[in-house]
């Protein structure tokens, strides 16, 4: 990886996003990445909004236990 050039600091801020973006949704990131990766390979075509954080039809695996004080 090339972590020390403005692509791979561009590309580390995307994947940082990403990761922020589903735990504001309540998601587990590893699961939600490893879900949206699988869907990527298993469609032929992909409806994008499917697999963002906050759609409908991300599976209740992905998502964060509730914490409860």
């Amino acid at each position: 990886m090339f972590c020390n050039t403005p692509g791979g600091a561009k590309s580390s801020a995307a994947v940082y996003s990403i990761i922020q973006t589903a735990m504001e949704n309540g998601l587990n990131p590893q699961a939600y990445l490893e879900y949206a990766f699988r869907q990527i390979q298993l469609q032929d075509t992909l409806c994008i909004e499917k697999l963002l954080p906050w759609a409908e039809e991300i599976p209740v695996s992905c998502k964060m236990p509730n914490k409860k004080a």
